[in-house]
């Protein structure tokens, strides 16, 4: 097994590879606008320091979110195309999901990223491997009674300490820890999803309002 994994759904451009029993290599970069830029020559650079090439992978793990529009999309359709491309599965692998995995933080608590707008994308766990809510998008004041007391992790947790007082590092997923996790999943037998999209709302580009169409006469 060789398991290639990125995720581009926080401002974390990052990749890995797993042989199935261990990361190999890894790159992580934070740059929240560069994503498309960062993302091959990361791929291109841990292929090279594990000393391998594209044909000796045998799956390709992605971040499915939930995170902004643009970036996300960047990982997923990169992924797709490697699946196509090497003729190898693409399995989907939640965004909070790997934050939850590479937490050193015992007991429930909660995965929050930062989604912009003044909101967070989060989740419930009961341990690093078990999410117990779906992903949410939320305003932190109104969903502060549903993590009171609850430990916190992720960037959306730090930029607010009112609604998560005890927030922890990690503050953006891995590659490394996505794809730990799904080799331990694959491993044990699990099937895990398709690569689709978690945006949980619009994206932040719209169509300007009374849009004048040209079409040609």
């Amino acid at each position: 097994m060789l398991l290639l994994a990125l995720d581009t759904a926080t401002p974390a451009v990052t990749v890995a590879l797993h042989d199935g029993t261990a990361v190999v290599a890894a790159s992580s970069q934070v740059d929240a606008r560069r994503h498309g830029e960062l993302l091959l020559p990361a791929v291109d650079r841990i292929l090279a320091e594990a000393g391998t090439g594209f044909d000796a992978v045998t799956g390709v793990v992605v971040g499915t979110g939930p995170g902004p529009y643009t970036g996300l999309r960047v990982g997923l359709m990169t992924a797709d195309t490697f699946g196509l491309a090497l003729g190898v599965p693409v399995h989907g692998v939640c965004t909070l999901d790997g934050l939850a995995y590479a937490a050193n933080v015992e007991g429930p608590f909660v995965v929050a990223t930062d989604a912009r707008r003044k909101e967070v994308y989060w989740a419930r766990y009961s341990d690093s491997r078990t999410r117990v809510t779906e992903p949410s998008v939320d305003r932190p004041a109104d969903i502060a009674d549903q993590v009171a007391g609850l430990p916190a992790v992720g960037a959306g947790a730090l930029l607010y300490p009112d609604t998560f007082p005890s927030a922890h590092a990690p503050e953006h997923v891995s590659a490394a820890a996505l794809a730990s996790l799904a080799a331990e999943r694959l491993a044990a037998g699990v099937e895990l999803p398709a690569p689709r999209p978690l945006y949980l709302r619009r994206p932040d580009a719209q169509v300007p309002k009374n849009y004048k169409v040209v079409t040609p006469k």
